[in-house]
Order: structure tokens, then C-alpha cells, then sequence
């Protein structure tokens, strides 16, 4: 499953036994178990390290999901330890696929990433480089869970005809075209399926009338606030632009 923009997810990686290569007074280094350094690109000098914050109180700290154990304020040099991810519930502010794969210094290279904000925290467009990645499907065992996705009955690209009349194009979670450009924010419930992939779908047409009987663009903006604990940003089209 490659997630998309909106959903919540539950993360987590068992833990895997390491060792502490460095320590400084801002982040210890631990030999990656998961990851070796990819021959293949010398540009990129990458020395097998996995660099985890040690202050708890740091942005470092807050926005990374690896953690240590012990923690890694209480390592020191040589220490053995082991190193994952302790469950958390995220949500994704950005998704990208790379084809090919792309080059990071390390194996396997990845296809795809996904940006996310820990809950609780809201897309802040005061702030560069929001959130942390996560690579899917490389040699790091990650899990991830789906908990919510917002408008999960559609697929990005769908046309759809709102109650009014209005014609509509998906785009993701909270991004609605409208095709005659009226500036209103969403479509009125319920919806109707024009076309999905450029095809009339009756099938999929009916889904999706069924869902959107009773409800409401805000109704599916509160469920995704309980599952996500953050709120939806005006800054949320830069974040995904990064």
C-alpha cells in the first residue's frame, strides 16, 4: 500500500541490536542494521551511521521516530543498544514516488516516500522541511497501518458532480477543482461519479453515492481531526510542494 496525502497511520519498526559508533553533544550514531552503502554511487558518501537525536526537548527529537535502549541521552561510545520505531500514530502531508528508485548512498534504493507529522501537529507554512520520511518497502521492516483515510471511497483524478450541480475534479483529501471555477471550497453531499480513469464506472458510482447520502465535506474533516489530533493548515498545498 502506498498511502496518500491525509491518511492516518499507526508506524512502527521491532526493534534491531546495534551498537553506538559516536556520540556528540547533539545526536549519538549507531551502525544501521537495516541498510548498507550503496557501491554504485560515489557522490554520495554515506558511512553506515544513523544519526538519532539525544535531547528529548530538541526538534530533532520531536520530529525523528527512531528511538534507542536504552535512550540515547544515556549512550556513550562503544555501547550496544538496539534501535526502532515504538508505535505512533502519524499523519501524511506528502507523498513521493521515485522512478527509478532514487540514489541516497544506501541500499536497496527507495521507490517511494511518504512525509508525516507526528499526531497532534498541524502543517505550520512558517516552518522549512516540516515532518520526517519514510521510505517504503526497503530493508528497514516498517509497519504501517491505515487508521483513516479521508474521502477513502474516491481515487485521485475521480470527476464527480456535487448536490448543486457543480462539476468537480478530486485531487486529494482536502484539494477540490472546481471546473467552473466558482472558488467555493468542496461539493455539497451527495456525490455523483461522472467518470473514474476517464470511464463511466456504475459500479463505483453507486459506492460512492451511498457514502455521501448524509454527511459533509466538515463531517469528514472532524472524523479526520479525532483520528489525527491536528488541524487542516491554509498551508498545506506549500507542504506538499516541497
Amino acid at each position: 500500500m502506498i498511502p496518500r496525502v491525509g491518511d492516518v497511520l499507526r508506524v512502527s519498526c521491532p526493534s534491531s541490536a546495534t551498537q553506538v559508533a559516536s556520540v556528540s553533544a547533539f545526536d549519538v550514531s549507531v551502525r544501521s542494521p537495516w541498510w548498507r552503502v550503496d557501491p554504485d554511487v560515489d557522490w554520495i558518501r554515506w558511512n553506515g551511521d544513523i544519526a538519532i537525536a539525544r535531547d528529548p526537548a530538541s526538534w530533532d527529537w520531536q520530529r525523528g521516530l527512531l528511538r534507542t535502549d536504552p535512550p540515547a541521552y544515556d549512550l556513550q561510545s562503544g555501547d550496544h543498544c538496539t534501535v526502532g520505531i515504538p508505535e505512533v500514530v502519524v499523519h501524511v502531508i506528502d507523498v513521493e514516488v521515485f522512478d527509478p528508485p532514487r540514489k541516497t548512498g544506501w541500499l536497496p534504493r527507495p521507490f517511494a516516500d511518504v512525509v508525516v507529522l507526528r499526531y497532534g501537529e498541524s502543517v505550520d507554512p512558517r516552518i522549512e522541511n516540516q515532518g520526517t520520511s519514510i521510505d517504503l518497502d526497503d530493508a528497514m521492516p516498517t509497519e504501517l497501518k491505515l487508521l483513516f483515510r479521508p474521502y477513502a471511497f474516491l481515487e485521485v483524478g475521480d470527476d464527480l458532480a456535487s448536490s448543486d450541480g457543480r462539476a468537480w475534479r478530486f485531487d486529494g483529501a482536502w484539494e477540490w477543482l472546481a471546473y467552473d471555477g466558482s472558488g467555493v471550497e468542496a461539493p455539497s453531499w451527495p456525490l455523483t461519479l461522472i467518470s473514474r480513469r476517464g470511464e463511466a464506472s456504475p459500479l463505483d458510482a453507486v459506492a460512492i453515492r451511498q457514502a455521501t447520502v448524509e454527511g459533509s465535506h466538515l463531517d469528514e474533516i472532524e472524523r479526520w481531526r479525532e483520528h489525527s489530533g491536528a488541524d487542516i493548515s491554509p498551508g498545506r498545498r506549500a507542504a506538499r510542494a516541497r
